[in-house]
């Protein structure tokens, strides 16, 4: 699949099939989150793989009650290191740490979807709440929940700026 076909077609999915996902193409996912670009190649970044469905339940509830986190069959929770940026200070910490999980989710979300497989960036939630969940070290934040499965709905593209609104030549 051409990538920027895969950039321009996927989707936002929240509605899935109740259909597991190989562990193959979970092989897959796993490797297109670790081999993402880094920022300073700190690799400070560290993802939970949720299959149980109390504790998807239990996160779609610190989500602010969408319900729909719980019916994916996966949920991958991307989480910042904090004690691997410590070496470039604050910067490190507050933007490098985002940026190394960004990076992986977006190569991540692409693979997903070359594999038949929908996403969802889920960024409103309680990290708090999840951290508990989860039982994070004191070190990780979580940053990103991306509920993965196949598809029963596929919504259409929605509206994208123009090439100008988005974009400055200098």
């Amino acid at each position: 699949m051409d990538v920027l076909q895969a950039v321009k077609g996927r989707r936002s999915i929240r509605n899935f099939q109740k259909k597991d996902i190989p562990d193959e193409i979970i092989d897959v996912l796993i490797d297109a989150l670790i081999w993402a670009p880094s920022a300073g190649n700190l690799q400070a970044r560290k993802f939970y793989f949720v299959r149980d469905h109390r504790m998807k339940e239990m996160i779609a509830s610190a989500a602010l009650n969408q319900g729909f986190i719980a019916e994916a069959p996966l949920l991958i929770v991307g989480c910042t290191d904090y004690r691997i940026a410590n070496r470039y200070g604050d910067r490190g910490i507050t933007l490098y740490t985002i940026q190394d999980v960004a990076a992986s989710v977006m190569g991540m979300m692409l693979c997903a979807y070359a594999h038949g497989l929908g996403t969802v960036w889920i960024g409103a939630f309680r990290d708090s709440e999840v951290s508990t969940i989860l039982a994070l070290p004191q070190n990780l934040k979580p940053v990103a929940i991306i509920p993965v499965g196949y598809p029963s709905r596929v919504p259409p593209p929605p509206p994208r700026v123009s090439r100008t609104e988005a974009v400055v030549f200098r």
